[in-house]
Formats: C-alpha cells, sequence, structure tokens
C-alpha cells in the first residue's frame, strides 16, 4: 500500500513538472555572434535568387576576381541550354572595398520548375533554385532581425527542413552595421538557402552604415538588388511584386514616408493598380512596427510617424497582414485600425525574432492590450501557407532547445473574399 502511494505522489509531481514546464517556458539566452569565411574566395560566392517581374528571376553573387556576369541555366542538371547576360558593380566603405557583386535576370521561366545553374562560366559550382507556383497553393517563410549567430543557424535549419516557395524578411539582414566584412560572412551564411527559393527583403536600422562619411544602405543597395524598376519604383528600398495569388508591398522605415515623399507617392499608386480578382490577398512588410506591446522601440517615428502617415491607405485597399520586425520577439494582433479592434483593418505580425545578437526583447506591457492576441519573446520563425484566394494558416514556430515548436496558430480569411464591415 506504501509503495502505490509512492507511485502516485511521484506521478503527481512528474505531471505538475510538465504542467509548469509547459507554462513557464525558460527565454533563451543569446549565442554567439559568428563569422563566416570563403571556402573558395577565387569562386562565385554569396549566390542568391530574388524575382525580378512576371516570369523572370535575378541571381546574384560575388567574385573577387574580374568574371563575366553570365549566367548558363536549363531544367537538366549539367545541361545549360540558355545563357543570360547581366551586369556587375562594386563598392567602397571606409578602407573595405568589395568583390565585384553581379545581377542577372533570367527568363522567362515556368512556375514550379528546378532550373539548375551556373554564374560566371565557372564549372567548379552549380546551383539549382525551384520557381514559385502560379497558382495557390502558396507557401511563404516570414523571418526578421535574422543577423548571424547559433540563433540564426537554428532559425535557417528550421526553414530548410520546410517545403516553402519564398522566403520574406521585413528588414536587418547582415547586422553588419558599417563592418562591411559582415555583409560578405552574411552571403556565405544564407547561401545555402537564398540560392535555391526567392529571397525577398527590405532594409532595416541594422543595415545602414553609420560611420562618417554618412552613407544609407550602401551594402544593402549594391548586394541585395530588388525588383524595384519592375514595380514602378525609383528607389531599391521599396517596392512591391505579385506571386501566385498574392501582391506584396515592401516598405522602409528609413527612408522619407510622409505623405509628400516618393515613397508615399508610389504606395498610392501601387495600391490603386492591384486587381483583387488577380491578386485577392495583399500583404505589406515594414520594418518598424507599427502596433506592439512590447517596451522595446516605443515612440520611434519610424513606427509612429510612418503609422499616421501611411495606414490610412493600407486601410482604404484593405491591406490583409502587416508584417514588421525590429523589435526581437514575436507579436499577433487582431485586425486593426487606428488602434482600435476593426474587421476590416489588416492583421499585424511583429516576428523581429530570427537570431539577432542582441537578445530577446522580454518586457511587455502589462495588461495585455485587448488588440494583442498572442506575444512571446523567443526565437522562431513563420510559416503562411496560402490555400487559395479566401484562406490561409500562418504558423509561428518558436525555436525551444532547437526544435521547432509550433507555437502559435490561426486561419486567416482574405478581407477581399466578403464585404468588410465593422
Amino acid at each position: 500500500m506504501g509503495s502505490q502511494v509512492l507511485l502516485i505522489i511521484l506521478l503527481a509531481l512528474a505531471f505538475a513538472g510538465f504542467i509548469g514546464g509547459a507554462l513557464a517556458y525558460t527565454r533563451p539566452p543569446p549565442r554567439e555572434t559568428l563569422f563566416f569565411s570563403l571556402d573558395d574566395p577565387t569562386t562565385p560566392q554569396q549566390v542568391h535568387v530574388s524575382t525580378a517581374g512576371p516570369n523572370n528571376v535575378r541571381v546574384s553573387w560575388i567574385t573577387n576576381l574580374t568574371a563575366p556576369s553570365t549566367i548558363n541555366y536549363g531544367t537538366s542538371p549539367g545541361a545549360y541550354v540558355s545563357t543570360a547576360q547581366g551586369n556587375s558593380t562594386s563598392y567602397s566603405y571606409q578602407s573595405y572595398q568589395s568583390g565585384l557583386i553581379h545581377h542577372t535576370v533570367i527568363g522567362p521561366l515556368q512556375p514550379s520548375t528546378v532550373y539548375y545553374y551556373q554564374c560566371s562560366n565557372d564549372d567548379s559550382r552549380s546551383f539549382n533554385f525551384t520557381t514559385p507556383p502560379a497558382q495557390f497553393p502558396l507557401n511563404l517563410i516570414v523571418i526578421g532581425d535574422l543577423g548571424q549567430t547559433g540563433w540564426t543557424q537554428s532559425t535557417l535549419q528550421h526553414i530548410a527542413e520546410t517545403s516553402y516557395d519564398m522566403l520574406l524578411l521585413p528588414g536587418d539582414l547582415s547586422y553588419a552595421d558599417y563592418d562591411e566584412p559582415r555583409w560578405d560572412s552574411f552571403g556565405v551564411l544564407v547561401e545555402p538557402l537564398a540560392s535555391q527559393r526567392p529571397w525577398m527583403v527590405t532594409p532595416g536600422n541594422h543595415d545602414v552604415e553609420k560611420e562618417v562619411p554618412p552613407a544609407k544602405f550602401t551594402a544593402y543597395n549594391a548586394r541585395w538588388q530588388m525588383p524595384y524598376a519592375e514595380s514602378g519604383s525609383d528607389s531599391n528600398l521599396f517596392y512591391s511584386f505579385n506571386v501566385a495569388g498574392v501582391h506584396v508591398v515592401m516598405l522602409c522605415s528609413y527612408t522619407d514616408f510622409d505623405q509628400g515623399s516618393d515613397q508615399y507617392a508610389w504606395l498610392q499608386n501601387d495600391l490603386q493598380s492591384v486587381n483583387r480578382q488577380v491578386t485577392p490577398w495583399l500583404f505589406v512588410l515594414v520594418h518598424a512596427p507599427w502596433y506592439n506591446s512590447n517596451y522595446a522601440h516605443q515612440g520611434e517615428k519610424e513606427s509612429v510617424d510612418m503609422m499616421q502617415s501611411m495606414e490610412p491607405l493600407l486601410y482604404q485597399y484593405q491591406a490583409d497582414i502587416v508584417f514588421a520586425g525590429h523589435v526581437h520577439a514575436y507579436e499577433r494582433f487582431t485586425r486593426v485600425y487606428d488602434g482600435q479592434a476593426d474587421n476590416c483593418g489588416p492583421v499585424y505580425i511583429n516576428i523581429g525574432d530570427g537570431g539577432n545578437r542582441e537578445g530577446l526583447a522580454t518586457d511587455y506591457m502589462d495588461p495585455q492590450p485587448s488588440i494583442s492576441l498572442f506575444r512571446e519573446a523567443s526565437f522562431g520563425h513563420g510559416e503562411l501557407n496560402i490555400m487559395n484566394g479566401t484562406s490561409a494558416l500562418w504558423t509561428w514556430h518558436r525555436n525551444q532547445d532547437d526544435e521547432p515548436v509550433t507555437a502559435d496558430s490561426v486561419w486567416l480569411t482574405s478581407l477581399s473574399a466578403y464585404p468588410c464591415s465593422n
């Protein structure tokens, strides 16, 4: 009898410990900042791909030596039946001199197709990427504030195990600030993924050079060329594109955004041109969040003033989701407009938890605002499975003990699917 009582007590304690562990998840500390060197600096390196207008892909890479901006490609390994020629650039910053940065657009390409390619006629390395689908379903990965740490590696490993079509990054890529070699390190780090699927990015505050002489986004603009010209923008810092049935708008928190600015005028024209019959979903990405119940980055003009300027536009054209980074934590809001729950407003999701070197922002406002539905200071990444023109499943995966644990999940309905009313 005594042994039975003891067993019951032990089981009860074990169960209580399990429940307590589930409720009291210990937030992980920052991990070491990493630096990735080139295995062979003479060959094409830091390869990544992005969309470049309908049915086209831009391939970007760097060579330390003079080399042609040529891409040879085809749909079978080693059978490069097509060739495209691009251009190259370089830049210097203080004592740093970049290699040759090549950008070459290839296409037209078929959707949902694997293409094999080589850069600069170099036979020593070969790559492949898969084009996004032309129709739903579409699977997007969303990560912000990625950086180059042990947690970054964990996040990228989880993404590599996912079947996805495109990656969206709302700012703070390399955390180089003004340490230019860290851009090279970042290119090496992300190449295994970024050379296989389109990476669509917008800049954050850690992508700005901060030292004298003053320069803004010198490295970012040279290395990560996005389809701005294809979308009618005159700046690589803000642009848009279509993928399957989604229109994606990428905005910049760190260039002018008031109602007299080029960015505002471009955004207004871009939103006016969206056909929700063709692209029933409308997503917007920006670095500094407009809604945030974390104490980190409260009251910054890039959040407050930009929201005041542009929020009415997004509401007018019924944006479905606004993704942001900057705050090193995860938070999901209900549909919001002008600080209040509103069925016609966007869902706001802050996802600045990719793996930055500064650690997590753990200090939240208490009580939790009613418009904030889920918040947690953990590293992780998001996945958006868009099933059709009406329904999408959003999932946030926490990096718990290096395992991608599903911590938040919600079904969303496009605002274009029903008459919007409050």
